[in-house]
């Protein structure tokens, strides 16, 4: 059999296979899809409601999810490579261990989700909700998280290097052991978040906030905290810090300093954060699932 005809056939076999789930219902408990071929599976097209999906090890490399519904989905260990997900909702999914390498996502929703052990170096997530996520020991390097909201989220042994989190909500985030190492992470709101023993070496916090946060044994070795707020913040346990870095950001009587350290007060502290990208525009109502070849 030729490989277009291969190609062709898995095709049918899925449009027929989702066809099958349309008609019992989207609506129900779970639905599981069946890709016998790489190539079919980079042609996938996800939309409508299926939540409580099963799709765990599924591949799904290079798909695209508009519009869609898929809360409280399993997708432990599935392959999203490269795959857009555009105002979606996928609160209270399981995305353990799952590969989102290079992922577009944007205006999602992915409160309360699990990403534990989870890829998603290189993503483009701006503007996306991961407020009360378990990112725990996540691959976040490189990944473009501009204005997203991590409120809550746990980032315990992620690595977050090399990320841009301008503007982006790490406030109350539980971060201990988290690599922050060359991370932009100008006007960024981490007040109230536990940062114990991560690294912010070389990371640019210009505008930041940390007021209320503790970063007991947190490296800030040639980090920069222009006009940073620190009012409140506890860096008495902190490493790295210098007098020059502490000078240029903004204390108070509440902030707490290793050593002989001391911060200054700003007259006026005026952060402007980035505004979240506007959400795309959600699709018309539909309760179907397309499976459809881009070519």
């Amino acid at each position: 059999m030729t490989q277009s005809r291969r190609r062709l056939r898995n095709l049918f076999a899925a449009t027929a296979s989702a066809g099958a789930l349309l008609a019992a219902g989207s609506s129900s408990a779970e639905m599981q899809f069946e890709f016998q071929d790489r190539d079919v599976a980079r042609m996938v097209s996800l939309g409508g409601s299926c939540n409580r999906c099963e799709l765990s090890g599924r591949n799904l490399s290079g798909a695209t999810f508009t519009g869609a519904t898929f809360v409280s989905a399993t997708l432990v260990g599935a392959n999203l490579r490269g795959a857009e997900l555009v105002g979606s909702n996928f609160s209270s999914s399981d995305f353990t261990r799952a590969d989102l390498h290079g992922a577009e996502i944007q205006g999602s929703n992915f409160t309360a989700s699990l990403f534990s052990g989870a890829v998603l170096s290189g993503a483009e997530a701006q503007g996306s909700n991961f407020s009360r996520a378990d990112l725990s020991e996540a691959n976040l390097s490189g990944a473009e998280l501009v204005g997203a909201n991590m409120n809550a989220a746990v980032l315990t042994r992620a690595n977050l290097s090399g990320a841009e989190l301008f503007g982006t909500t790490l406030a109350n985030v539980s971060a201990r052991s988290a690599n922050f190492s060359d991370a932009q992470m100008n006007a960024a709101n981490m007040a109230g978040g536990d940062f114990g023993s991560a690294s912010f070496a070389n990371a640019e916090m210009d505008g930041a906030r940390l007021s209320g946060a503790s970063f007991a044994r947190a490296n800030f070795s040639g980090a920069s905290l222009n006009r940073a707020d620190i009012r409140g913040a506890d860096l008495s346990r902190a490493t790295g810090l210098t007098q020059a870095q502490i000078s240029t950001a903004c204390g108070d009587s509440s902030t707490r300093l290793p050593g002989r350290l001391s911060a200054r007060a700003c007259t006026r502290i005026i952060v402007r954060a980035p505004r979240p990208p506007a959400p795309p525009a959600p699709p018309q109502p539909r309760r179907n699932i397309v499976i459809a070849d881009a070519n």
